[in-house]
């Protein structure tokens, strides 16, 4: 062997090492793994649904034989976070004794019944509804003294939302002439339910 064969053969082992110790093999032969450690995460959201009015108390001046819009208009905020199952939020107002909405408290008490009670929604709305039908498929209300308000479908684009709803009111006496002078108080119920 000559001696520049001598030295390209050195050099051909020399390189041929170097390639070996950078191999990715090499390098992973060369390093120690531990074993596999894991953490369990779980993160929860929960379900909330609420209510808020901007008015607490509407008042009417009552017309004998005849119609009273309330006072001002209520507005409802409806707030939900829910599960991905849940199909519809509604909202129900009602009367707790829907033959006594409002009453004077005298002796004898007269009565105004729910269904001389009127709800319209919507800002302007003249499409008046009285408060008589029944519970909800949930169960929220009162049978023949509620009224649905709101029924918003829920899908993947408002789990989390609000809503907001505009509650007009009044009571219709064309039915009740001979209603005596007096104060009548009565509350009405405000309720949503996710099913």
């Amino acid at each position: 062997m000559t001696r520049i064969q001598s030295i390209l053969a050195a050099r051909l082992m020399v390189a041929a090492g170097l390639l070996t110790l950078a191999s990715p093999a090499a390098l992973l032969a060369q390093a120690k793994l531990s074993n596999t450690a894991t953490v369990a995460l779980t993160a929860t959201l929960p379900e909330s649904l609420s209510i808020s009015l901007d008015q607490s108390a509407v008042s009417f001046n009552l017309v004998a034989g005849g119609k009273a819009t309330g006072s001002t208009p209520v507005t409802v905020t409806t707030s939900w976070v829910l599960q991905n199952s849940r199909q519809n939020v509604r909202l129900t107002a009602y009367f707790a004794t829907p033959t006594a909405a409002l009453t004077n408290g005298g002796t004898p008490a007269v009565d105004i019944p729910s269904s001389e009670v009127f709800g319209a929604v919507g800002t302007g709305s003249s499409s008046w509804t009285a408060f008589t039908d029944g519970p909800d498929a949930g169960g929220v209300g009162e049978a023949g003294g509620s009224l649905n308000l709101l029924t918003q479908a829920i899908s993947s684009s408002n789990y989390n939302s609000s809503a907001q709803t505009v509650l007009n009111l009044e009571i219709d006496l064309t039915n009740q002439t001979q209603l005596p002078a007096g104060t009548y108080t009565g509350t009405l119920n405000l309720q949503a339910d996710a099913l």
